[in-house]
């Protein structure tokens, strides 16, 4: 699913100074860049700023999600509507993704960024003063809009920021580590402000994004614009396309796959995307350049990253319910119980960009696939008689390395030989494949543990237990598929002995 003011420091490495963005003979003449390489304390102060905003992504969707029964009793959401405060949030920031990612290449990364975080900021304000289940929907809706906007400016600034190789490798496995430490802090975060006031974890987003603006102007010079006008039917087709995609998938994992809205959402949606596909071969200046997909390494870094996220979402969804439901955990307990994924993530994300000039980036994608897989395996063997430290602590490990061995060397794949021009559109393009394997993920796992509940009010443990286990087959299923491809479809990379 996915989510999300660290600072560079906590890597253990220190960050060297970013490269010039744009190679000179690249840049726009209309625009002059910053010439010869910052000081490392400003390298670190300009990726302490990026991250940022990541990290309020990743903390933002589970944050909320704590808070979610609160704000039923304080707004008096009917349980139908409740889910619109997630579903409202997804399909405006899946749906705006690609828009987002090319509008930073047109106008200024830096810019985007900053408008973006601006949006944010203004949605939570109104979201924490919400009178009404209305305005509440409608507010989440907007900080969608807004990380839509920001997120992809935030990913391509490390590209053009940082050069390629050791450089931006180790600012990304930066960025990798405080994604996965947002969705640890953001269900810890959300359990301790829901104590006080739900309506915290709205304002929480205030002080933090308006610093994350000031900080932006101050560290962060402006990138190459690319002026060109933005292909507005191809905005149109893939917001549309990619929204009936987020939408069919969320409404699958409450109506069903056989039902008639998640049917004509789906088909509605792939539609959309192929004609919006077809339409980027006959324009100028596409929204997704299709560029993007001549490299064999970057198509299948995208079909790995898609698959990874579809089992890492779906299995965090059902841990988190487990815990609480099955295990009996208080929501705060249950945010501590993630832990240990935290901090493996954080260890390998941490130590990846060291690994991959010795070992290869598709070694490490492999073995992070691999583990996901190994996570799967392990929770499918979860029975009744199964606890926290001899059930699920094991597995939570496995899913923690495997995301932060694999996701570093992925983004490295996909944002590496690109033109200044086409990262923006890159980076959107990968945070939007990452919000469908979201939802295919929590909808495909959703949908077999319900089955396996066989509609029960009130299941026990054992129950739960053999829902887990059961739902988490089609996790490996993903899992699988990914290893498969990163095996036979990436080429193997260039390493040093």
């Amino acid at each position: 699913m996915t989510t999300h003011d660290q600072s560079p420091p906590a890597t253990g490495t220190p960050i060297e100074a970013p490269a010039a963005p744009v190679p000179p003979q690249s840049q726009s003449q209309s625009q002059p860049q910053p010439q010869g390489p910052a000081p490392s304390k400003a390298g670190a102060l300009a990726l302490a700023v990026i991250v940022t905003c990541q990290l309020m992504v990743a903390v933002d969707g589970n944050i909320v999600n704590i808070a979610l029964p609160r704000i039923q009793s304080g707004l008096g959401f009917s349980p139908g509507g409740l889910a619109w405060v997630f579903s409202a949030y997804s399909l405006a920031f899946g749906g705006l993704l690609l828009l987002g990612g090319r509008t930073s290449d047109v106008l200024g990364r830096r810019r985007m960024f900053a408008w973006g975080l601006l949006t944010v900021v203004a949605a939570s304000l109104l979201g924490g003063l919400a009178p009404n289940a209305g305005v509440l929907i409608a507010a989440r809706a907007l900080q969608g809009v807004g990380f839509a906007f920001a997120a992809p400016a935030a990913l391509s600034l490390i590209a053009v920021t940082f050069a390629e190789g050791p450089e931006r490798n180790r600012a990304l496995g930066v960025f990798s580590t405080v994604a996965g430490l947002g969705i640890t802090l953001g269900l810890i975060l959300g359990g301790l402000l829901t104590t006080l006031s739900w309506r915290l974890v709205f304002f929480v987003n205030v002080p933090i994004g308006l610093a994350a603006v000031l900080l932006a102007y101050r560290h962060l010079p402006e990138t190459a614009k690319h002026p060109g006008r933005l292909d507005v039917l191809g905005a149109l087709t893939s917001t549309a396309g990619s929204t009936a995609v987020v939408f069919g998938l969320i409404h699958a994992s409450s109506a069903g796959w056989g039902s008639t809205a998640t049917v004509t959402a789906l088909v509605l949606g792939v539609l959309l995307l192929a004609a919006f596909v077809l339409s980027q071969a006959r324009v100028s200046r596409p929204l997704i350049p299709l560029s993007l997909f001549a490299r064999r390494d970057r198509s299948a870094a995208y079909a790995v990253f898609l698959l990874l996220f579809a089992a890492m979402s779906g299995t965090y969804f059902l841990l988190s319910l487990y815990v609480q439901d099955g295990l009996g955990l208080h929501p705060l307990t249950a945010g501590l119980a993630f832990l240990p994924l935290a901090v493996a993530q954080f260890l390998t994300a941490r130590n990846a960009s060291k690994l991959i000039p010795r070992f290869g980036a598709k070694a490490l994608i492999v073995t992070g696939a691999a583990l996901l897989l190994a996570d799967s395996l392990w929770l499918a063997a979860t029975g009744p008689e199964s606890g926290y430290w001899d059930g699920l602590f094991g597995p939570l490990l496995l899913l923690g390395a495997g995301l932060g061995l694999g996701f570093v060397p992925l983004n490295m794949t996909i944002l590496s030989g690109l033109a200044p021009k086409e990262t923006g559109a890159a980076s959107g393009l990968l945070q939007a494949v990452q919000q469908i394997g979201l939802s295919l993920g929590v909808a495909v796992l959703v949908t077999v543990y319900g089955r396996t509940l066989h509609g029960a009010a009130h299941p026990g443990r054992p129950e739960l237990a053999h829902g887990l286990a059961t739902a988490v087959t089609a996790a490996a299923a993903f899992s699988g598929l990914a290893v498969l491809i990163a095996l036979f479809v990436i080429t193997r990379t260039q390493k040093k002995n």
